[in-house]
């Protein structure tokens, strides 16, 4: 069974629930998924999954959150077939620095698929790109890297 690790962080709740709902979308496709909260508990080995997602917030003026920096770090490794996924706020930027952490962690990890980028809370409309982003990595882990 191919397993999907889904880690993110998560102070204002939006994070998590992105994280909630691309999981369920996964299990609905009958991946295997863990859930883990980046700062709570041991880090799952990212070698053990046959993909893994990080989820992050944008702090201050565009940064990573020192809690992901820490969480990269501690991996000490790049895993291959990484999909990264974002929450933000226009407010504090603007359009150019919206989500600008899942940006530079996609270039990081030299993801193949586009960050997924939503404004604050993944609810109504927003859910619907949430599952299309979902659907999208479900398709691109089928066509390349989940052959069995």
């Amino acid at each position: 069974m191919v397993r999907i690790l889904i880690c993110y962080a998560s102070f204002s709740g939006n994070t998590k629930e992105t994280a909630e709902l691309i999981d369920r979308f996964f299990k609905a496709h009958g991946y295997d998924t863990l859930l883990y909260r980046i700062g709570f508990g041991n880090i799952p080995d990212p070698s053990h999954f046959d993909v893994m997602l990080i989820g992050t917030f944008t702090w201050g003026k565009g940064s990573t959150p020192d809690l992901v920096k820490d969480f990269v770090y501690e991996i000490g490794y790049k895993p291959p077939n990484v999909f990264v996924f974002g929450t933000g706020d226009t407010q504090f930027g603007g359009d150019d620095l919206f989500c600008h952490a899942a940006e530079k962690l996609a270039v990081f990890y030299h993801s193949e698929y586009a960050p997924l980028k939503i404004e604050q809370s993944p609810r109504g409309s927003q859910e619907i790109i949430v599952k299309t982003w979902t659907e999208g990595v479900i398709e691109l882990c089928k066509k390349r890297y989940l052959k069995n």
